[in-house]
């Protein structure tokens, strides 16, 4: 699978992208660039909080003044004006800004910088207080403007009071507090990017290990093993779990390949050895009489069938294995199939004198492949006649809950040592190697039947003791799902 995907990448020409810089630039979006945002953000805020305080506060003072304006009868009283200007120059140069005052025509009557007076300003600012809408805003250029109305006798407005004041003032302190955040800033950005790189690391490092034991895997090295950490538990512990579970997997399957190519080797070796003996016999002497001839020819063809039955079995299996043999899944009465199966291997257990027993607890019906099923279920009774010695005896039982149907077959025969009862269904396996030759059996016959087993979605259980019996207990489902079907 790796090589397949490797000659994908390359035939498409993708551009490889590490996952460690992928990392890093997600760290990046999602951290840095939200840090920065936050900071300028904040510096924002703080220069429009210090902006509407000296709004407020030259707001406030425009509105003294014109209050004192007005009690003071400012804007008509020639010697009122005298004391209330000295007043009004002494509040601008304590709070260095710098105050108007205009009459109703917008014509400025006292500067506080001597500069403006007698001329007239438009201001919007100015406009809106003679409407009698106190109002304060900062320019374009830095400047604030704070404009409070003059109200006369019967509320009417008589003048504006305005007052302008630079914020060079905020602009330094906001330049202040910018460079030390974003000094504090640059800090941070450092220090998460090298957050960033050492948590990259840590994450991208077990996966790159795991990619070189894959890719020694795909040449072969099935002994390869990724790195399992044990400290902290995550997903990237799962990958090298999953992975060393997977070679474990596929050490076992090259062995078992390994050890299926000898076992066929061998398998074969024997009957044409016995050919090859049996041939050069009969051509290495002469005058050979015709009884011989038989005979040897016989013994001959005996090898060849049983080369034949090895072949047909090893074709049986490579077909189950690939699911290219079908299942024609039906309604079958098991009691009925069981009983054809009993009549059919009634007489090999009266020549060895063995008492064949069958039981049906129950009334079963299944949906199953009749003669598949049939075929494995054979081969279990036959094989459970075989290696019980003379006298002994074979129970067969039939039985059945809501959801699966049970087959046992129990023997008295010589049984299967324990540390041997998992491998009885491996290609070619045997308890005893001359056991099967003896008996005329490929040592096939198991595999298949637990093939076709799993076919139907069932299982099988074996519970064996040397010299005891053993008891082979078969499930499969009453009904077949649609999807198992297909």
């Amino acid at each position: 699978m790796v090589t397949i995907l490797t000659e994908e990448t390359k035939g498409k020409q993708a551009r490889f992208i590490s996952l460690r810089w992928i990392l890093l630039a997600a760290y990046a979006l999602t951290g840095i660039v939200p840090l920065i945002l936050m900071a300028s953000t904040m510096l924002h805020s703080v220069q429009g909080y210090f902006l509407e305080e000296r709004k407020k506060e030259l707001l406030s003072q425009a509105n003294v003044i014109s209050g004192q304006a007005a009690s003071s009868n400012f804007l008509s009283d020639e010697e009122s004006r005298k004391d209330l200007e000295e007043v009004i120059l002494g509040t601008g140069q304590n709070n260095n800004f710098r105050v108007l005052v205009l009459d109703s025509a917008c014509m400025v009557i006292y500067d506080t910088g001597y500069e403006e007076v007698g001329k007239t300003f438009l201001l919007p600012e100015i406009i809106e207080a003679l409407e009698n809408k106190d109002t304060a805003r900062v320019q374009d250029n830095g400047t604030v403007y704070a404009a409070a109305s003059i109200v006369g006798t019967g509320n009417s407005v008589d003048g504006v009071v305005l007052i302008s004041d630079a914020v060079t003032d905020i602009q330094a302190k906001i330049s202040d507090i910018a460079q030390k955040a974003y000094l504090m800033v640059g800090v941070m950005v450092l220090i998460v990017f090298l957050l960033m790189v050492v948590v990259s690391q840590v994450f991208t490092e077990p996966v790159k290990s795991v990619i070189r034991v894959v890719q020694k895997m795909s040449e072969g090295h099935f002994e390869q093993r990724a790195v399992v950490r044990t400290k902290i538990h995550n997903e990237v512990v799962d990958l090298a779990i999953a992975c060393n579970q997977m070679a474990d997997q596929l050490e076992k399957v090259e062995s078992s390949r390994q050890q299926f190519v000898s076992n066929v080797s061998h398998e074969l070796k024997t009957p044409l050895s016995s050919v090859k003996v049996l041939s050069e016999s009969i051509l290495l002497q002469e005058d050979v009489p015709k009884e011989m001839y038989v005979e040897f020819l016989h013994d001959i063809n005996s090898e060849v069938d049983r080369m034949t039955a090895i072949i047909n079995d090893l074709l049986i299996l490579v077909k189950l294995d690939q699911k290219e043999v079908p299942l024609n899944f039906r309604e079958t009465d098991l009691n009925e199939m069981m009983t054809g199966i009993m009549k059919r291997l009634q007489p090999l257990a009266d020549t060895k004198e063995i008492t064949l027993q069958w039981e049906q607890i129950k009334e079963v019906t299944a949906e199953v492949d009749e003669m598949k099923l049939s075929l494995a279920v054979s081969n279990l009774i036959d094989n459970a006649i075989k290696y019980t010695p003379k006298q002994g005896g074979v129970k067969v039982t039939l039985d059945s809950d809501h959801q699966h149907a049970f087959i046992s077959v129990s023997d008295t025969g010589i049984g299967i040592p324990e540390t041997e009862v998992g491998r009885i269904f491996e290609r070619f396996y045997r308890v005893d190697k001359t056991r099967d030759r003896e008996t005329g059996g490929t040592g096939l016959g198991l595999s298949i039947t637990h093939a076709t087993v799993m076919m139907h979605n069932g299982s099988i259980k074996v519970n064996s003791r040397e010299d005891e019996g053993t008891t082979v207990l078969l499930r499969v489902p009453l009904r077949q799902s649609q999807t198992q079907n297909v």
